[in-house]
């Protein structure tokens, strides 16, 4: 752990995502004083006595530009010390970063690092280019391109997509036509990834850097599956490999600030495979109680200090999240009786849940954060079938897409 700073007034811009909350409860239980913005006054993070203030704004995806005014409105009022993004709003923040300067502490790279990041067509460019090891990858810019000899099964992926967003998995030549069709449709084809499906477990990785030197790191495995791609249990573990990737990676980018990678772990024993990229912390709660604080390690960097590298996170630290494991749970078809007793399992920290910390929704620091959860147990105890419905909720206006990357690609900075 760093040592702990001064209590600092910070504005986070989102209040939907699972890593703002996260975020907000390590923030809270440091001292800090939190404030959010979200356009929705029923976001997550709204739910928890850590949060000082809510301010409604208009949605990132839908008015990049309002989104920007709004948040420069807050911040011209002089009361926050330090911006923590901590979903996609990063890229029009790093866009319009000039803007800001003087005004906040922020940790953002360049837009151009940050965009070659945020993008996955980009990003296997920038893996090829460092030969850091990905799953055999094809890029099409259009559905008409020819495509070669594809190996199945196969993970198809448009360039921007968050949250599993964007992503099919094919095992045919008419699951592809069909896929490269829907994303056709959908007006996204602005480039698709097509990957080699390497068998192994999915694992991911944080980090925080400053100017390019990398002073935290953190990683972890999938216990157990939650709902969207995301994990119901973590274990941390240590990672060598992929923190060296990841040291190149910051380096050639000169990142500042937090950035994530996920990657396979082959089960043939090969080295780690890198598969997508998150330009800021991911739920950074697991690593925060392995002994690796990487949210005031952000901090630290945000206002311009140059901190010593954490050390290593202790390995074999297992942390929950409660909602996405009744979530996961349902969508895959529980019962009642099976989501009810999942629950009491959670409860008594019974079977795979034993030694295990909740991270999203921690009652024993922040009683008003089981409002969430106990609403999301009510509504799939009435009907299991509601979790794909439930999950969609989060896919909000933090999320961009292809028409509003290009408003901001436009914006004036």
């Amino acid at each position: 752990m760093t040592d702990p700073l001064r209590p600092l007034r910070i504005l986070i811009p989102e209040g939907a995502s699972t890593s703002a909350r996260e975020a907000i409860t390590i923030l809270g239980l440091s001292g800090h004083h939190v404030e959010i913005c979200d356009p929705s006054p029923w976001c997550l993070s709204r739910y928890s006595r850590f949060v000082r203030r809510f301010h409604r704004c208009p949605g990132l995806r839908r008015d990049p530009s309002g989104f920007l005014a709004f948040v420069e409105g807050l911040i011209a009022s002089g009361r926050f010390d330090v911006l923590l993004p901590t979903h996609e709003q990063g890229l029009l923040f790093a866009k319009a970063q000039d803007r800001l300067k003087g005004r906040i502490a922020v940790a953002l790279p360049s837009f151009e690092s940050y965009r070659t990041a945020h993008g996955k067509a980009s990003f296997s460019r920038l893996l090829e280019r460092l030969d850091l090891p990905q799953p055999p990858t094809r890029i099409l810019k259009s559905q008409a391109e020819p495509r070669g000899a594809t190996r199945f099964p196969a993970v198809v992926k448009t360039s921007v997509g968050t949250a599993s967003r964007g992503i099919y998995f094919v095992h045919n030549e008419s699951e592809l036509a069909v896929a490269l069709q829907t994303i056709d449709a959908g007006g996204s084809f602005d480039e698709v990834l097509v990957q080699d499906m390497v068998p192994g477990t999915t694992e991911k990785a944080q980090s925080v850097f400053s100017h390019g030197r990398l002073v935290g790191f953190h990683a972890y495995r999938q216990v157990a599956l939650g709902i969207g791609g995301g994990e119901a249990i973590k274990q941390s573990v240590r990672r060598p490999a992929v923190r060296e990737y990841l040291e190149k990676l910051g380096a050639e980018l000169g990142w500042h600030g937090g950035l994530s990678v996920d990657y396979i772990m082959p089960k043939d024993g090969g080295v780690p495979l890198l598969i997508d990229c998150n330009p800021r912390l991911v739920e950074p709660f697991n690593a925060w109680a392995a002994g690796s604080d990487l949210v005031t390690q952000l901090l630290r960097v945000s206002l311009g200090e140059s901190p010593a590298a954490l050390g290593e996170s202790r390995e074999s630290v297992l942390t929950h999240l409660a909602m996405q494991a009744l979530l996961g749970l349902a969508a895959r078809g529980g019962s009642r009786v099976a989501i009810a007793r999942e629950f009491g399992r959670i409860l008594d920290h019974g079977g795979p849940y034993a030694a295990s910390i909740e991270e999203l929704t921690p009652s024993e620091h922040d009683g008003f954060s089981v409002v969430p959860l106990a609403m999301t147990l009510a509504l799939l105890l009435a009907s299991p079938a509601s979790a794909a419905r439930l999950a969609r909720g989060g896919f909000g206006e933090h999320l961009l897409d292809v028409r509003s990357i290009r408003e901001i690609e436009g914006l004036d900075a």
